[in-house]
């Protein structure tokens, strides 16, 4: 079967490499797009879904085409055979929009479900049920510019960004699966310190320490939409195969609020790291390196602060006084302030690339 899986755009060839590290082999990576294409089978889609912390959703390709009208989308979604859906069963579509178009996403959805139930009744005579809350197959129908991708979700509706260790919320979170990438970015090792400046509720270094210590990304998750449609017996030999280690790493969190530091604890020590994350209360501008000391952080901006003096005098000061660093990897939206600062004060941009975050276009440099 193809499979695909889904990532912030921008990030597709770190999902890549990464699915490729499991032994598979990558047929397309579709930059831009947040999509990656490979071949494998339902192991194949439990080890992604249970082990892969780049990856957002994994899904069953069912349909990829150019269109250009709803009557296309319709069309499209009828020709496909749903026979693996049983008669009792329920199912929803999950539609979304990229782009110019004269309808909405609403609008896919309501003409994907009827050519889904259309196609269904031609076939096996039987109307199937919808179900929007709790089905038990989800189809996503993602209209982007002018092609549809129609997949089987094998994840649900709460995708792999969410580990089940967050337990503080911070008011602006990273999201985990780009916290991953910014750390295979960086390309740590875990002999070298990696230090997170601006730690708030300490995404990055959970997902560092999982990371070496081999702890699944989902260890905490049991519900997966794939259970309902192949039982649990693929999911309890993937995690059987799983073994973690206790090996000892150089993490530190710096945070200056310290209701932040508290929940940063909390988060860690529900993920089962926080034995190796030292966290203290301190000043991004007043870091005290080490040369070879690496760096991985989510500044401030947007929402999370006020002026943009603040973010023009708070990132020149981190800067500084990151010099010693040997890498350096921070994603922003304030890029024209960070590129600035970073080439006034001497720093080599080795990497420069736009990532979609949510609702902004965020880009992440790699600094020497």
């Amino acid at each position: 079967m193809i499979i695909y899986v889904t990532t912030a755009p921008g990030l597709e060839d770190v999902s890549a490499e990464e699915v490729e590290s499991f032994g598979f082999k990558v047929k397309e990576v579709r930059r831009g797009k947040g999509r990656v294409f490979l071949e494998g089978d339902e192991l194949t889609v439990v080890k992604l879904n249970y082990l892969a912390r780049t990856v957002e959703r994994v899904l069953i390709l069912l349909r990829f085409e150019r269109f250009e009208s709803l009557d296309d989308v319709y069309r499209i979604v009828r020709d496909i055979d749903f026979s693996f859906i049983k008669p009792d069963q329920s199912f929803a579509i999950r539609p979304s929009r990229v782009g110019e178009h004269d309808f909405t996403s609403l609008d896919v959805g309501r003409i994907a479900g009827q050519a889904v139930i259309d196609s269904y009744m031609e076939s096996r005579g039987v109307r199937l049920k919808v179900n929007l809350d709790e089905p038990d197959v989800i189809i996503r129908v993602d209209v982007i510019n002018d092609e549809i991708y129609v997949g089987l979700d094998t994840t649900g509706d709460y995708a792999l960004h969410r580990r089940g260790y967050r337990i503080y919320d911070h008011p602006a979170p990273l999201n985990p699966v780009i916290a991953s990438a910014l750390v295979m970015l960086s390309q740590w090792k875990c002999d070298e310190i990696l230090i997170d400046p601006m730690c708030g509720s300490g995404t990055i270094l959970i997902e560092s320490a999982m990371m070496y210590r081999n702890i699944p990304p989902q260890k905490l998750r049991e519900d997966f939409q794939f259970t309902r449609i192949w039982g649990y017996e693929l999911l309890e030999r993937v995690k059987r195969e799983v073994f973690e280690n206790d090996v000892d790493l150089n993490l530190v969190g710096i945070e200056r609020f310290r209701k932040h530091l508290i929940g940063a604890r909390m988060n860690s020590d529900r993920a089962g790291v926080l034995d190796t994350i030292d966290y203290v209360q301190g000043d991004a501008t007043r870091l005290c390196l080490k040369k070879g000391d690496v760096i991985v952080t989510n500044p401030p901006y947007g929402l999370r602060i006020a002026r943009k003096g603040i973010i023009e005098r708070l990132y020149e000061g981190f800067l500084e006084s990151a010099s010693f660093a040997s890498r350096l990897v921070v994603i922003t939206a304030e890029h024209k302030i960070l590129r600035e600062k970073a080439e006034r004060l001497g720093y080599r941009i080795e990497e420069e690339r736009w990532v979609r975050y949510g609702g902004l276009n965020t880009k992440v440099f790699v600094l020497i």
